[in-house]
């Protein structure tokens, strides 16, 4: 959690505190002495208000109610030493006794227990009543004063952790008695009356809360302060809730798009700039259950480097999406310039040797590698940092390549100490591979939804149709430039031979153009090669596949379906060219 309440922090963790502080400073407006002249009277009369006794004669009082503990006691102690009463319930007040401030249980405020198992603890107008009561209106100062309520000024609350409780693999039944009700009443009752109430519900914000009460704050100050933990507060609320809907409809939605949809996010970062310096932008962790288990870019730990920009997410995340694809059985390395794969290799087609394959993905397009991200889905030691580092490029054998970003699932304590050593701008992040589930890409107006394309070739039946079958060597060589093919932008070619990638065409209006861009980067290297298309061929004679054909490749991958299927195999019968289909597409925009 961000702590305090500086402008970089997280919406869901950081908007708890603004309804405690409002109570105090803000009590009794109708019962003051005509307001006096000037900046210092004004605020000496707000720290009177704030001072000033319930109707019932009670102090003001705080109330603390919290399931994670952090900082209680401390809490307790500073408001304690302010003059506040501390009220508090079960465990909480148990904790707060002990470190020896005087504690007064809910129950002695409500003069009723608790029940149904601590279901019903807080619920009751002499707390409610307390928190909701406005000091400016005479009829609720009646009211209260009618029903022997005391007000209660600071509300320091966290919820049950539910989201914990889920994660940490729980039953219906438990992950149900977790979801709290008392608190996020009080929470929001408190926010909603902040102008007279601090609300708290982050640890971090306790001390500044302390902190802000001593400032003795000015009036325009203090409502400042009290909005901002309102909306801190709401939004936590908002972010729990969030979660207990997905949850729950996880159990009955039997895999349907949810009717309604919220996202908790909190911000993990605000960048310099978006896609172009004139463009705001930040970066938020995703908070939902689908996300609990923390992987991805987004969960990412930066070693070195400088800051993290939009564009820098958006590659490193291109990357090790298509990284990840890859059997971590076979050590690969992926480069990516612009969100596509330029550059792909594998151990198993460089003798087994992750080194070769960095060098061979390099070779693939080393132009567009220059300044790209680098990629790998295996630990990166000290020989391939040395590799990294020293490594020239081939188009004049002597410019060591560079990158902005280097991203890998772990480091070796070598490794990462010899990598630093290239530059001291370079990116170096490590990041656990994400388990692939839904994505959401907004629309003007709308947010689109879909599952997320997991599908890789030990998923897929590639079904031969031509005459000429492939070569095992050929087989695999489809495998790998199917499983790239899949992160390159539609209309996407991948030309490739077994564990390396040769050329890629990505992001043409027409299937020809990809098809003619991937074999100019193959070059010489076409020949015997193998082709994989991210959708089906709509032409084959004079098009994408007959020049594929005439350019050398020995077998072809591609979805089927077009009606003009066909022609695609008989023009493959023609150069004796193995044609595959494999059903699915992947395409991608």
């Amino acid at each position: 959690a961000v702590g305090g309440l500086g402008p970089k922090q997280s919406p869901t963790v950081t908007m708890a505190t603004s309804a405690v502080r409002a109570t105090i400073a803000m009590s009794h407006v109708s019962v003051r002495p005509a307001p006096r002249t000037g900046k210092k009277h004004v605020a000496r009369d707000v720290r009177q208000r704030a001072k000033s006794e319930s109707p019932n004669g009670a102090k003001p009082r705080a109330l603390i109610s919290v399931s994670d503990k952090t900082g209680m006691t401390d809490l307790a102690e500073g408001l304690s030493a302010l003059g506040y009463e501390v009220v508090s319930t079960g465990g909480s007040a148990k904790a707060i006794s002990d470190v020896g401030v005087e504690v007064t249980t809910v129950d002695q405020i409500t003069s009723f227990p608790e029940m149904l198992d601590g279901r019903v603890k807080t619920l009751h107008p002499a707390v409610h009543g307390g928190i909701l009561a406005r000091r400016d209106l005479e009829t609720h100062v009646e009211a209260v004063k009618k029903h022997d309520i005391g007000y209660i000024d600071v509300v320091a609350v966290n919820l049950y952790p539910f989201r914990e409780t889920v994660a940490a693999g729980g039953d219906f039944a438990k992950c149900v008695e977790n979801i709290d009700i008392g608190g996020p009443a009080m929470i929001r009752a408190a926010a909603k009356n902040h102008p007279f109430v601090y609300v708290l519900v982050d640890s971090a914000d306790y001390k500044p809360l302390i902190e802000h009460i001593k400032s003795e704050p000015s009036p325009e100050d203090d409502l400042k302060f009290r909005k901002r933990l309102a909306w801190k507060a709401y939004q936590h609320c908002a972010s729990y809730d969030t979660v207990v809907s997905e949850y729950l409809w996880s159990e009955i939605g039997e895999g349907q798009p949810a009717p309604e949809l919220c996202v908790p996010m909190s911000l993990h970062e605000t960048l310099r700039y978006g896609e172009n310096p004139h463009q705001p932008a930040a970066v938020y962790s995703d908070d939902s259950l689908a996300e609990a288990a923390g992987m991805g870019v987004g969960r990412a730990k930066q070693h070195h480097g400088k800051e993290m920009s939009y564009n820098n997410y958006l590659d490193a995340e291109a990357a090790f999406s298509c990284v990840c694809d890859f059997p971590t059985s076979d050590p690969t390395c992926v480069i990516v310039k612009h969100t596509n794969p330029c550059g792909a290799a594998s151990a198993s087609g460089s003798d087994g040797d992750i080194l070769e394959a960095y060098r061979q993905a390099v070779r693939a397009d080393p132009i567009s590698a220059f300044g790209g991200i680098v990629a790998f889905n295996c630990e990166l030691t000290e020989e391939m940092a040395k590799e990294l580092r020293e490594f020239r490029s081939p188009t004049d054998d002597e410019t060591r390549m560079f990158y902005e970003i280097v991203i890998a699932p772990s480091y070796t304590e070598k490794g990462l100490e010899v990598l630093k050593g290239k530059s001291k701008n370079l990116r170096i992040l490590e990041a656990n591979p994400r388990t692939p589930s839904s994505t959401l890409r907004q629309v003007g107006g709308g947010w689109l939804q879909q599952s997320s394309d997991s599908l890789v070739p030990e998923d897929i039946h590639f079904e031969v149709v031509t005459d000429t079958h492939p070569t095992h060597e050929q087989y695999e060589a489809l495998k790998f430039a199917w499983r790239v093919v899949k992160h390159v932008k539609s209309n996407a070619i991948t030309v490739a031979t077994q564990g390396r990638l040769l050329g890629m065409g990505s992001g043409q209006p027409n299937r020809v153009n990809s098809v003619r861009i991937a074999l100019e980067k193959a070059g010489d290297e076409a020949e015997g090669s193998v082709l994989a298309s991210d959708a089906f061929f709509p032409f084959a004679w004079g098009d994408s596949v007959e020049k594929a054909c005439q350019a050398g490749v020995k077998a072809i991958a591609h979805p089927g379906g077009s009606m003009r299927d066909q022609d695609a195999i008989d023009c493959c019968n023609k150069y004796s060219v193995a044609l595959l289909t494999t059903g699915h597409r992947h395409f991608r925009h």
